[in-house]
């Protein structure tokens, strides 16, 4: 398992000793997905954490009517998880769902969360992980889907343009919190 990309990232948030990177690595596996595969269905407890080497992964729920709301996608050398399940020890109210088929690194949320009390480095990337993508890089997104038009959200997911490429537009209306045809007059508009 080719895995400098996992550790580079692991780093780039706290630097982690060879014998925390030997433990980690001793739990992780590496999957495959293919297209349209739950890595984690709602209602199941989340059982991985996953750090993906290949594809496009999404995060969703579905509201009372069915249709499937889009809270965020994930590209390669991301981490992805269900987060507040594992923290509150619940089931998932998300699915994790390969939107191309992915390569993974996986590894069991019982034994990672046991390395985080073992070493301390660990347990410091943990912390800086979260501030980061839970706190810091989250905010905007929560103000945006509260005071930004979908108009406005569209043109910021613009400006990610390899992720935008990769999304179907039935995903980026569910990311939007709008119907496809209010995505195409957006679109229209903006052409």
């Amino acid at each position: 398992m080719n895995n400098s990309e996992f550790l580079k990232q692991l780093n780039q948030y706290y630097p982690l000793s060879d014998e925390t990177v030997k433990d980690l690595m001793d739990i992780c596996t590496e999957e495959r997905y293919v297209k349209n595969e739950l890595l984690l269905e709602a209602g199941n407890m989340a059982r991985y954490y996953y750090f993906i080497k290949s594809g496009l992964i999404g995060y969703y729920t579905t509201d009372h009517d069915g249709d499937t709301i889009y809270k965020i996608f994930f590209e390669e050398n991301s981490f992805v998880a269900s987060t507040a399940a594992i923290i509150k020890n619940e089931p998932s109210d998300f699915n994790i769902i390969a939107l191309e088929d992915c390569s993974v690194i996986q590894y069991p949320v019982k034994a990672y969360r046991d390395l985080l009390t073992k070493h301390h480095d660990l347990a410091l990337f943990q912390i800086h992980y979260l501030e980061k993508n839970w706190v810091v890089k989250k905010e905007p997104l929560e103000v945006s889907l509260k005071y930004e038009t979908a108009k406005k959200r569209y043109l910021q997911l613009l400006e990610n343009e390899s992720l935008y490429k990769r999304l179907k537009q039935h995903h980026i209306a569910s990311y939007l919190g709008i119907t496809p045809t209010q995505l195409s007059r957006i679109k229209k508009e903006i052409n």
